[in-house]
């Protein structure tokens, strides 16, 4: 292990997007909680809460290539700016139609789609600014300072939510439009030092060029698959509102406990990720996280103990944010700054169909066997995932020790 000495943080542009991601994740995370919050009070349903997830992936399904497009041929910092101005124009949506009383299923299901469209194209062009701005060398950190201020993010958001939601829906509409707002100041200041040449043209050529790149090398595509179906079956976070009210009885306030459990354990493990580096034996880091991620997802299915159900989401945040630092320094280092949209954007397809399909099939599980089978199963499959990853599709994962590959 490697101790860093050298913050990143230093870096003020880097420092300004940074904060800025916080505030907008934290914002996104607040209007997670309080749709399904509000989702599930309007129709009491485990499947309606799945296709709030269901209608946040399908425009970045349809939208993601288009997406990487974008990113690399305008200003990837304007195409931050201008997707969370619409973002804030949602939520100001959101806030009237609460307050006035006429919001059904149907809204919350339009908000969700427009919200999933924004951030389809925020999300490849927020990523691909970090080596815009960064040294190659500090991107190992600059990864784990980011992990680490989205798992920041995770815990601000959820916790809010879960209390927001006491004092009104409303309430909880309007921190995020002001937590976009803010977002929005910073990014305006973010400047870019790394010059980046603009994709010329736009062709079948290059809209599937991201694509080729990634499923060209076994490394990336092992990584990063490895997340989208171990997070697909081995994710819970839909069924919160089930488990807080159902299950284990803590309402709105129990529910922000729990959504901010999985954080607090990420952001410790990222933060210590800033100091110490993990270069020299990140495959087998990876699957032992996974393995961890795994139980500890079973271990919160059978729970009925507030405080283990708290330590079994801790568990599985610390394991699952070695894999996103890992994932995402992998993608950087290893791709061109030309391509950096394109592949990102391949990335965050990984990265919302793990979460938003995820939320899908788990609600839809629980709908048919039930919340608790739902995600012991869950965590079973993940389990298995990892043994089919290191030992028959992407054995090569196993030895992996330095974030620099030689795949061309």
């Amino acid at each position: 292990m490697n101790v860093n000495t050298s913050s990143v943080l230093h870096n003020r542009s880097f420092l300004r997007l940074w904060i800025a991601r916080i505030f907008s994740a934290s914002a996104f995370q607040i209007l997670s909680v309080v749709i399904g919050w509000q989702m599930y009070a309007l129709t009491d349903s485990a499947f309606q809460l799945g296709f709030v997830g269901l209608a946040q992936f399908v425009p970045m399904l349809l939208l993601t290539l288009p997406a990487g497009q974008t990113a690399d041929r305008y200003d990837r910092r304007t195409i931050v700016y201008l997707c969370q101005l619409m973002e804030c124009a949602v939520v100001v949506l959101l806030v009237i139609s609460s307050l006035e009383g006429w919001i059904t299923s149907i809204h919350l299901l339009i908000a969700a789609a427009i919200l999933g469209a924004c951030r389809t194209f925020e999300g490849p062009a927020s990523a691909a600014l970090v080596p815009d701005i960064v040294d190659r060398e500090q991107l190992p950190q600059a990864a784990a300072w980011s992990a680490s201020g989205m798992q920041t993010a995770m815990i601000v958001g959820p916790s809010l939510g879960g209390l927001l939601v006491i004092w009104g829906i409303s309430t909880a509409y309007i921190t995020t439009l002001v937590a976009l707002l803010i977002s929005v100041v910073l990014i305006f200041f973010v400047k870019t030092v790394h010059f980046v040449k603009k994709l010329d043209s736009v062709g079948i050529e290059t809209f599937f060029s991201g694509l080729r790149f990634v499923f060209a090398r076994k490394i990336i595509l092992g990584t990063i698959s490895l997340d989208l179906f171990a997070v697909l079956l081995g994710g819970a976070t839909a069924l919160l509102p089930i488990f807080a009210d159902e299950i284990l009885k803590t309402g709105s306030t129990g529910l922000g406990l729990l959504r901010s459990a999985p954080a607090v354990g990420a952001i410790v493990v990222s933060l210590i990720l800033t100091r110490i580096s993990i270069e020299k034996a990140i495959g087998k880091t990876l699957f032992a996280s996974l393995v961890v991620f795994a139980l500890a997802t079973i271990l919160f299915g059978i729970s009925r103990n507030i405080w283990l159900s708290l330590f079994a989401l801790f568990l599985t945040g610390a394991a699952d944010v070695v894999s996103v630092v890992i994932r995402s320094t992998l993608v950087q280092v290893n791709t061109p700054q030309d391509m950096q949209g394109r592949v990102n954007a391949v990335n965050s397809l990984f990265i919302g169909t793990s979460n938003q399909l995820g939320e899908f099939e788990s609600g839809t599980m629980a709908g048919l066997v039930g919340a608790v089978p739902a995600t012991i199963i869950g965590g079973v499959g993940t389990l298995a995932v990892a043994v089919i990853w290191m030992y028959w599709l992407f054995p090569v994962l196993r030895n992996l020790k330095t974030y620099s590959t030689e795949e061309g």
